[in-house]
C-alpha cells in the first residue's frame, strides 16, 4: 500500500469476494461495507453504465461511514459489466438466462467494462475528492458446446458473475485469450487503482 494511505480508513464498498481478494493481495488493510442500495443507471454505453453504478456504490457508503470516522477516509466503489453487440450481460437471472450468455459469448470476443470511483477525504479538509474511470478489457472465448456449458452451470459459479462466467474459477480454461488487464475481468482493476491513487498525493 502508498504510504500516503497508511493512516486512512479504507473501505472496500463492494461485497465480491474476488475484489475483497484483489485488494488484499495487493497489499491494502481495509473494511468490507457494501452498498445497500437498488442498482438503476441513466447512461447507456457500458463505460458510462459502470462509472454511474460506481460512483452512486461509493457515494451511498461514503455518506454512512464518513460521520462514524474520524480522521482520513478512502472509499473505493466498483461496478462491472459484460458487453457484447450492443447488449449489457449482468449476472444471469437463472440457469437458462446464463445459458443463454455463455452460448451468445461462445467463439467471439467480448468486452469487460469496470468503473471504479475513489473518493477520498484527506486529514486537512472535511470535503471529499473523488476520480471515477474505467477500465475495459477484451476477452476472447474458445467455441463452445452445449454440454460444456451445462457442465459449467451445473457447479453453480456463473450465476453471480457477469456475463455468466468467472475467467480465474473452473471456466478459464474456454478463454482463449485477453487484450488488457486481467485483473479487470475478475472484477477490479487493480492497476488503475494504485495509478489513480498516486494522483491524490
Amino acid at each position: 500500500m502508498m504510504d500516503i494511505f497508511r493512516n486512512y480508513r479504507i473501505i472496500l464498498a463492494s461485497q465480491s469476494p474476488r475484489r475483497r481478494e484483489i485488494m488484499a493481495m495487493a497489499g491494502f488493510t481495509f473494511d468490507v461495507v457494501p452498498a445497500e442500495g437498488e442498482e438503476s443507471y441513466s447512461a447507456d454505453t457500458p463505460d458510462l453504465i459502470t462509472m454511474e453504478l460506481s460512483s452512486a456504490k461509493a457515494a451511498e457508503v461514503y455518506e454512512r461511514e464518513s460521520v462514524k470516522t474520524a480522521g482520513p477516509l478512502l472509499v473505493i466503489g466498483a461496478d462491472t459489466v459484460v458487453a457484447y453487440g450492443g447488449e449489457i450481460l449482468g449476472k444471469p437471472r437463472d440457469h437458462e438466462d446464463a445459458f443463454r450468455m455463455l452460448r451468445l459469448l461462445s467463439g467471439k470476443t467480448h468486452q469487460v467494462y469496470t468503473g471504479v470511483t475513489l473518493l477520498r477525504r484527506g486529514p486537512y479538509s472535511e470535503d471529499a475528492e473523488k476520480r471515477t474511470f474505467f477500465e475495459k478489457t477484451d476477452v476472447v472465448f474458445h467455441e463452445l458446446t452445449d454440454e460444456e456449458i451445462r457442465d459449467y452451470i451445473r457447479t453453480e459459479d456463473p450465476l453471480d458473475k457477469a456475463g455468466s462466467y468467472g475467467i480465474q474459477g473452473i471456466f478459464g480454461k474456454h478463454i482463449r485469450k485477453i487484450n488488457g488487464d486481467y485483473y479487470n475481468v475478475v472484477g477490479l482493476p487493480i492497476q488503475a487503482i494504485c495509478q489513480e491513487l498516486k494522483r491524490f498525493a
